[in-house]
């Protein structure tokens, strides 16, 4: 597939990962103020009870597939925020796999730590890109392009450090359903 193509896929999937965020932060909320909503989201609360790793599975997969086939496909050169994203992102897909295979779901807030780090990150790389200042340029690393540099920008507002800023944030959500340990 040519890099339009897939830009295209992961800019739609982007969006409606920020929906499914959306979504999922409103049942969070509506379970927490009330007993009632507890009641009519009980379904909907077992459910993600139960395939939240696997959603995140999914969600930390398809971020670090994204994330290769940008780098050695499309031939665009990670920069050094990238790299530290890609280091917060590609273990949780191991993690995750292996959480779900031995049904050991306690490092849901290892997960959790991974994943607010590199959301906190990837906020400042798309900062970055919509001209914000620096604390230091990437560029002056010598071995990096510049962070402020977007390779890639659909429906007027989504670039690669975004896509990655809502991988990370739906992952967080995600856990804040999942199980404390076995089951």
């Amino acid at each position: 597939m040519n890099p339009e193509t897939v830009t295209a896929i992961l800019a739609v999937l982007t969006v409606m990962g920020l929906a499914a965020g959306v979504f999922l932060a409103a049942i969070y909320l509506a379970i927490k103020q009330s007993r009632h909503w507890q009641k009519v989201l009980k379904g909907v609360n077992k459910i993600l009870l139960k395939y939240s790793f696997h959603l995140a599975l999914i969600v930390s997969l398809t971020a670090t597939l994204g994330s290769l086939y940008y780098s050695e496909i499309a031939g665009y050169e990670p920069c050094k925020l990238c790299w530290y994203q890609r280091i917060l992102m590609y273990p949780q897909v191991l993690l995750l796999s292996v959480s779900i295979l031995r049904r050991e779901f306690f490092i849901k807030w290892h997960l959790t730590g991974l994943s607010i780090l590199g959301a906190v990150i990837a906020a400042y790389h798309y900062y970055l890109q919509w001209g914000g200042n620096p604390l230091v340029p990437c560029s002056t690393v010598g071995y990096s392009v510049d962070c402020a540099k977007t390779f890639i920008l659909e429906f007027g507002f989504i670039s690669i450090p975004f896509m990655a800023l809502t991988a990370f944030l739906l992952i967080t959500l995600l856990m804040l359903f999942s199980p404390d340990q076995s089951s």
